[in-house]
């Protein structure tokens, strides 16, 4: 029996030409993985695709609720957001696909699992850490840095070869965005984009969403709750989180929310411009922002603001399964035990507007922020704290004086 390698599958062209050439390069039987992380209709068809092209079997995996659940709320309640913008939409995923690709190649007893991510990319490395993390023993085989066996330069190339193993493709050599599609988010880079000195061309390129400028004269009402730091519901129905993400999508998307234009740091050492569509996200993270800033006290919210953004460090880097992670999240979560109560907020033309906040857990206290004096604040306790919190400024301009009157006696 031939051994078995498991192809990370999308369908698409890069991925497709990968299953002859896998079974021509190496001799191995190909099975193929498509992991089902909210692309929607880009699963249309696969079966057959893959099975013409000479896969021995395709698996569709449906990891929504799994990705939703595990992977986004853990970021989304870290706050995590790499380089102040990115929301981390293809970072949270690979990992996730990771672990499944290896639960497949166990189940078939596959020697090697493959990936079609390029050697210019991030996901090269977050596919590979979390194959390693996860089985140590699998071969990784990416084959576009292995330029030596793997030839193909450009789609003109993968076409042909495709044609000459007997496979027609419905697809063409023009060249498109490069995106990438899951329940958070879209991705889109190239063509104008790899310019930064030219503006999106928007028409185009936008799927979930209209600009702020085409979205509707009207604001959009919403309100959310939250449980432990959890959504539960929206506009008063109960919901899985994915549900929630879909329906966030589907408003945020008409409502030009949460579209950003980003130049950032890959990994591999080189910048790299892209715009992200990310209407759900968007909103969820800043539900739960508004609902947070109600019940976590100061000290609380400063060492999460810095756990967040280290978080984020790591899932870009593709460290989701390592014990620096579970410790980031470990504290994360501790944090959201009272994060409980209501949100409201409105939809209008890219932006978010608060339209209130409550909660059981609130830390707010009217007598205390009133202008007015209450019963648990005596202005007087004032003077005592500025002098003692002031003390090292002031100690410190006593000196300088000092050093500064000696060099007049000079």
């Amino acid at each position: 029996m031939k051994e078995k390698v498991v192809l990370a599958y999308s369908g698409g062209l890069d991925t497709t030409a990968l299953i002859p050439w896998l079974k021509e390069t190496f001799d191995y039987e190909v099975v193929c993985c498509c992991v089902n992380c909210g692309q929607g209709n880009e699963l249309d068809g696969l079966d057959e695709r893959a099975k013409l092209s000479g896969a021995s079997k395709l698996y569709i995996e449906d990891i929504v609720d799994d990705f939703s659940d595990n992977y986004i709320m853990p970021c989304v309640q870290a706050g995590a957001v790499y380089e102040h913008k990115y929301l981390l939409g293809t970072s949270m995923a690979r990992p996730a696909i990771a672990k499944k690709l290896v639960e497949i190649a166990r189940k078939e007893n596959a020697v090697a699992i493959c990936h079609g991510a390029t050697g210019k990319g991030n996901d090269q490395i977050r596919f590979e850490l979390g194959i390693k993390a996860l089985a140590p023993d699998i071969k990784i085989i990416a084959p576009w840095r292995m330029t030596d066996v793997w030839t193909m330069q450009s789609r003109d190339d993968e076409l042909a070869f495709c044609q000459a193993h007997g496979i027609n493709l419905p697809f063409d050599a023009s060249h498109s965005y490069s995106r990438d599609r899951n329940l958070w988010h879209i991705s889109h880079e190239g063509l104008e984009l790899e310019d930064p000195s030219q503006a999106p061309n928007y028409d185009d390129m936008l799927v979930l969403s209209v600009t702020p400028e085409k979205a509707p004269d009207k604001e959009t009402e919403v309100t959310m709750t939250f449980e432990e730091g959890v959504p539960k519901t929206l506009n008063g129905k109960a919901m899985k989180v994915s549900e929630i993400i879909t329906e966030l999508n589907r408003l945020g998307g008409e409502n030009g929310i949460g579209i950003v234009d980003i130049v950032e740091n890959r990994v591999v050492g080189m910048k790299s411009r892209g715009v992200y569509e990310t209407p759900g996200g968007t909103i969820l993270m800043a539900a739960h922002e508004q609902l947070e800033e109600l019940i976590l006290d100061r000290d609380t919210m400063e060492a999460k603001k810095k756990i967040g953004s280290q978080f984020a460090q790591v899932v870009y880097e593709g460290k989701w399964f390592t014990p620096l992670r579970e410790a980031l999240q470990a504290f994360v979560e501790s944090t959201q035990k009272y994060v409980t109560g209501e949100v409201k907020f409105k939809l209008y033309k890219g932006n978010i507007i608060k339209a209130g906040t409550t909660s059981p857990y609130s830390l707010y206290n009217e007598s205390l922020a009133s202008f007015t004096t209450g019963d648990m604040y005596d202005h007087h306790d004032a003077d005592g704290f500025i002098t003692l919190f002031g003390l090292p400024l002031k100690v410190r301009a006593m000196k300088l004086l000092e050093v500064e009157k000696n060099k007049n006696n000079k």
